[in-house]
């Protein structure tokens, strides 16, 4: 695995996030200054429905050029010797089962794919990555999961 791959796809995944906010955004506001969203009685609240989506919607904008700009400063193609922000994991369980994470300052939960691998967004915050966190190469965890425990290894670290 590439790290500068993952990047780029991660550039790609986050952009196409933007997009799809701005173009929800966009929709919105013209939902609520269309003329048929004009109030016709004192009961009619389509108009204020749809002012709350555009603002709802330009939220999301603003998340996703804030989640930019923080991945922005995490990527590092230095190799670090434990896991921090920016960098590249992977992980095997007790079946040698091996996933591969990227730890990000935010959009936990984001997967992206990479040939037949998929590389998940973990956030420091997430309960998997506050035990990742600070691990180094080849260090066994012990992580709770579901009220089952699990033993993974650090794999790699990129």
């Amino acid at each position: 695995m590439k790290k500068i791959v993952v990047i780029e796809a991660l550039k790609f995944a986050l952009e196409g996030k933007l997009y799809e906010a701005k173009a929800a955004a966009d929709s919105a506001r013209q939902d609520a200054i269309h003329e048929q969203s004009a109030a016709e009685t004192q009961y009619d609240s389509l108009s204020i429905e749809s002012g709350y989506l555009a603002e709802g919607q330009s939220e999301r904008v603003e998340q996703a050029i804030r989640a930019i700009h923080q991945f922005e400063a995490s990527y590092n193609l230095n190799p670090e010797p434990h896991i921090v922000e920016g960098a590249l994991v992977q992980i095997a369980d007790e079946a040698e089962s091996k996933s591969w994470y990227y730890i990000g300052p935010a959009e936990g939960g984001l997967k992206i794919q990479i040939a037949q691998t998929q590389v998940m967004v973990l956030t420091v915050a997430s309960p998997l990555g506050q035990v990742l966190y600070r691990k180094c190469l080849e260090d066994e965890i012990e992580f709770n999961f579901n009220g089952r425990t699990q033993y993974l290894y650090v794999d790699a670290i990129l």
